[in-house]
């Protein structure tokens, strides 16, 4: 980690010395890249010098004990400088995790039943309703865009906007199927069932992330379908959006208005075809590691949902939780603390090549 923080501190004085050069301020494009790297840089290596400094009295205090007279006033100096140390040192770790960019963005929530029939169905519903809790729990505000409901009262698929503050940062890890293990109300026997349903969580697009071409598009209007009152097959209000190079079809018909179903998948359609660009990025950089952690891979099972046992495992990084009545009202904070918390040493590890002393 220290040797990553010295040459972050001599890229940076080198920067120092060429943005002081006259030819270098006269090219405009170099000069706001050089300054925008300098302001990148400059909180950590003036946490670095400091931690270098702090380092350098605490030698010195060290010096101080084997005299008599000295010796007291070195043990207090001592002591405050190591607080002050591993309180640099704390601040220069979380610095060097890697930022994304897309931890202030919305999200763009994906819930589908998968393997187990109407249970499936039912789980799905149950997920909706925890991350539609959870969100009211954060001051979030979440918008239904599309919902497919089961005849047996659960969920085929749900798509939802979250908006909200961090709510990305927040969501990121919940990616992967979930799966639920748990006797159905219409099992006579009393027979444990395992189903599942898979959660994509996607940060929500922006026209400046996604250009997307007009002659890209082919888009179909056709009659709504389910509650809607006397519109419903009647106008052609509900939109379905393909986009050919990709093959990516969305489908909008909740809202009576063509011009707005056709606003809300766009909206949905720039989100995923955002994340298929970032997962390309992401699966490039990964490509040479022999360990990929926290990839959100969708085949991925992360969690287990047990009702017997009244718990909730995360697989991925060995958490349980034994509330699971609570969780599924919304109360996951600790869920995704944990995930939070795991994940982000393990950018840490990354940053620092697995170095965590002091």
């Amino acid at each position: 980690m220290f040797d990553k923080l010295t040459d972050v501190e001599a890229q940076y004085e080198r920067l120092m010395t060429e943005i002081a050069d006259p030819g270098v301020q006269a090219d405009t494009a170099k000069f706001r890249t050089h300054s925008k790297a300098l302001s990148e840089m400059q909180p950590l290596v003036q946490a670095f010098r400091e931690y270098k400094d702090v380092v350098a009295q605490i030698t010195s205090s060290e010096e101080l004990l084997n005299d008599p007279d000295m010796r007291e006033l070195a043990q207090d100096e001592m002591k405050s400088l190591q607080t002050r140390r591993d309180a640099l040192l704390a601040e220069i770790k979380v610095m060097l995790v890697p930022k994304d960019p897309n931890d202030a963005k919305n999200v763009v929530l994906e819930i589908r039943a998968g393997a187990g029939g109407d249970e499936a169905a039912l789980f799905a519903a149950d997920l909706f309703r925890m991350y539609s809790r959870y969100a009211e729990r954060e001051g979030w505000r979440v918008e239904v865009h599309n919902m497919s409901d089961s005849g047996a009262g659960g969920t085929k698929d749900v798509t939802a906007i979250i908006e909200g503050r961090g709510a990305y940062s927040r969501l990121k890890y919940e990616s992967g199927v979930h799966r639920v293990q748990r006797v159905p109300a219409t099992e006579a026997s009393g027979r444990i069932h395992t189903s599942t349903a898979t959660v994509a969580v996607l940060p929500e697009a922006e026209e400046v992330d996604i250009t997307i071409e007009a002659k890209d598009l082919r888009i179909d209007t056709f009659c709504s379908s389910g509650p809607g009152g006397q519109s419903v097959n009647t106008t052609y209000s509900a939109v379905r959006i393909t986009h050919i190079p990709t093959g990516t079809v969305v489908s909008q018909q909740d809202e009576k208005s063509q011009v707005k179903n056709r606003a809300k998948a766009m909206k949905v359609l720039r989100s995923r075809l955002y994340d298929m660009e970032m997962r390309k990025q992401h699966e490039a950089i990964a490509k040479d590691r022999k360990t990929q952690v926290g990839t959100g891979d969708r085949s991925e099972k992360i969690r287990t949902y047990n009702f017997r046992d009244n718990r909730i495992t995360d697989h991925r990084i060995g958490h349980t939780m034994h509330q699971l009545t609570l969780a599924l009202d919304g109360d996951i904070g600790e869920l995704i603390d944990a995930a939070v918390t795991h994940f982000t040493s393990e950018k840490l590890k990354e940053a620092t090549g697995g170095e965590t002393a002091a």
